[in-house]
């Protein structure tokens, strides 16, 4: 429990930016709906460059310290980075406020990823089985739908009002929280490696990190499974920065974001058991399959709503938004939780076994990279859906009719877009193999 405890941070990190970064580019500080995708994107770029390389540079530590705990210490300063990202100069809007925002996006990622790289590696050191990784994915999925649920709720409820100081108030509440977690992680990685044991390093610390990630590539179970989540990470991001547009310019509510929110995360408190449950009976494979075609019909049923209107059109869609929370959960824990699967066959001498074991961190570096660049180019690709519709941006307490063209755009950005990509991680997802092998 202290080391899923950890999740609750991860959790507000992973939320606040994804649903309300965009929003508050566009609606709040005037950046042109293509600039303000581009502003989340781009920092990504640096993900992708840095995940792989802190991937192998934990193993590493692995080596020479027997542990991976070093870099989590930069979660501490987490919160510091929302703050600064979210307290934007009130002489600041457009392109200038852009370049703000994207700095210091920048930086939180950074601290992010010495955090979460070693934080996540840990399951795949621990000496237990294919079910305990799920049980140990289980507790970090339920704090991290904690972290989630409360940020998913409170964050948008806390900037209602639509002023900058809103953003800096939430930031500096929410930040709190994040360095309390990042403090009882510490604590939760030594005690979980402690009481499990955990694999001993294989001494290889000096390979590259090109060579790291051409070992993890040519794993063709593992290949399958990070191409499966780039697309439904894209998708869930998607998801999360599409919805405050949603609420505002469909049902005329922005105050629907904070209860759908709540509705799409509680679920998985009470999937998060029931989905273990199905993974020790049918294995985790047909449980992911099924939660990605679940989410993919979910999107699409989410245009019914917007159809309905009015009351009937909200309890349509509360009602698809709760069933695709249960979807979530179980992208989340599956996903996770196959990871260590991966990286245990490849030691055991598996298609990913080279001249030595496999490397955890390299594999997680690579996972986590993913899943970076998932969470930008979900909002990314609804901005450039927003944009090519003429979607209209505005400030802060500024309400600008949208033109028709826009309204489709942002419909069809929400509903049928998402099926499209949850489609594609689908597709790939099947060619994972690792389940269907001899136990």
């Amino acid at each position: 429990a202290a080391y899923a405890g950890g999740s609750l941070g991860m959790g507000v990190w992973v939320t606040v930016p994804g649903l309300l970064l965009l929003y508050f580019l566009t609606d709040v500080l005037a950046v042109p709906a293509f600039l303000a995708g581009l502003t989340l994107l781009l920092p990504k770029v640096v993900d992708i460059v840095v995940h792989p390389f802190l991937g192998s540079r934990s193993d590493r530590e692995a080596v020479r310290f027997g542990h991976r705990r070093r870099m989590m210490r930069s979660g501490v300063l987490l919160g510091a980075a929302m703050v600064a990202m979210f307290s934007v100069p009130s002489a600041l809007t457009g392109g200038p406020a852009a370049l703000w925002v994207g700095c210091w996006f920048v930086v939180g990622n950074l601290l992010f990823a010495r955090f979460q790289v070693p934080y996540l590696t840990t399951a795949s050191d621990l000496l237990v089985g294919y079910h305990e990784r799920t049980r140990v994915f289980m507790f970090r999925m339920l704090c991290l739908t904690v972290g989630l649920l409360c940020a998913g709720v409170a964050a948008p409820a806390l900037t209602a009002a639509g002023g900058r100081d809103d953003y800096t108030r939430m930031a500096l509440l929410l930040a709190t929280v994040m360095a309390v977690t990042s403090v009882v992680a510490l604590s939760g990685v030594r005690r979980l490696t402690e009481g499990c044991g955990v694999r001993a390093p294989d001494g290889a610390g000096g390979h590259s990190t090109l060579a790291d990630l051409r070992l993890a590539w040519r794993d063709r179970d593992y290949r399958a499974l990070v191409l499966s989540y780039l697309f439904t990470g894209t998708t869930t991001h998607l998801f999360l920065a599409a919805l405050p547009y949603f609420t505002e310019y469909v049902f005329e509510d922005s105050g629907l974001t904070a209860l759908l929110m709540g509705l799409f995360l509680a679920p998985a408190l009470f999937a998060g058991p029931l989905w273990t449950a199905w993974s020790r009976r049918f294995g985790k494979q047909r449980g992911l399959l099924l939660s990605q075609a679940a989410f993919a019909a979910g999107s699409l049923a989410l245009l019914l709503g917007a159809l309905l209107g009015g009351v009937p059109g909200i309890a349509v869609t509360a009602v698809v938004v709760v069933v695709m929370g249960v979807s979530f959960a179980g992208l989340q824990l599956f996903a996770f939780s196959m990871v260590p699967d991966v990286v245990a066959a490849a030691e055991a001498g598996g298609s990913a076994k080279a001249g030595g074991s496999a490397k955890a961190g390299a594999y997680t570096g690579l996972w986590t990279a993913t899943e970076a660049t998932g969470t930008a180019v979900g909002p990314y690709v609804y901005s450039a859906v927003l944009a090519l519709g003429g979607f209209v941006s505005s400030t802060a307490g500024e309400h600008v009719a949208q033109p028709g063209s826009a309204m489709t755009a942002l419909l069809v950005g929400f509903t049928a877009v998402p099926a499209a990509l949850m489609a594609a991680a689908l597709w790939f997802q099947r060619r994972y193999t690792l389940d269907r092998r001899p136990a």
